[in-house]
């Protein structure tokens, strides 16, 4: 069983991720593969250098995600270059994470796509879509605790993914976690996980 999860920035996603890892799921988290390319030594750093310019490498030779967030969402081209460089590269470890865990006998993987709505691509690559959803302001609240991001720069990143109606249109199991303790999420995780044959 191939689990595509998904949610809007700030939703839980990784906590979810978590939780179904620790019933048994092999989790593939795309997005921290993403940071890895681009981190110090990462795969994406020379073609980001020679298609954006050397002042979005910082001196430890990561990219500079600050000026690329601030660029990429005030220009869709260059984010779109930006994903070309990428999502290649994430592909292929994704691949390489997918057999190894094939290989253990997982009977579950779990691929934590933030972009899976709006990569079009992804959809005939799972068998089910677990959405993990909440208000949009809980979002922004999230998102500017954990990172000291402003609300109106939250809501840029918001603004720029697929909308809460187009993500729960396209789940097959949504996951509210809006107003509820860790505790009675990690109930609810339980009882997708048994849907799930976790």
């Amino acid at each position: 069983m191939r689990i595509g999860l998904t949610g809007g920035i700030g939703s839980g996603k990784s906590t979810v991720l978590q939780l179904l890892a620790a019933r048994g799921a092999a989790a593939i988290d795309a997005d921290a593969i993403s940071r890895a390319t681009t981190a110090s030594g990462g795969a994406a750093i020379e073609a980001i250098r020679q298609q954006f310019g050397a002042s979005f490498i910082t001196a430890e030779g990561a990219l500079d995600r600050a000026l690329m967030r601030d660029h990429a969402y005030a220009n869709p081209q260059a984010r779109r270059q930006l994903e070309a460089i990428i999502h290649p590269l994430v592909g292929q470890e994704s691949a390489r994470q997918v057999q190894a865990a094939l290989a253990r006998g997982a009977r579950c993987i779990v691929f934590d796509i933030p972009l899976l709505v709006e990569s079009g691509r992804w959809r005939s690559q799972v068998d089910r879509v677990l959405v993990v959803d909440c208000s949009p302001q809980s979002q922004v609240d999230r998102v500017m605790t954990r990172s000291g991001l402003k609300a109106d720069e939250v809501r840029a990143i918001m603004a720029a993914q697929a909308t809460r109606a187009a993500r729960l249109a396209a789940a097959d199991i949504v996951i509210c976690n809006d107003g509820i303790s860790l505790a009675e999420l990690g109930d609810i995780v339980e009882q997708a996980a048994r849907r799930l044959g976790l």
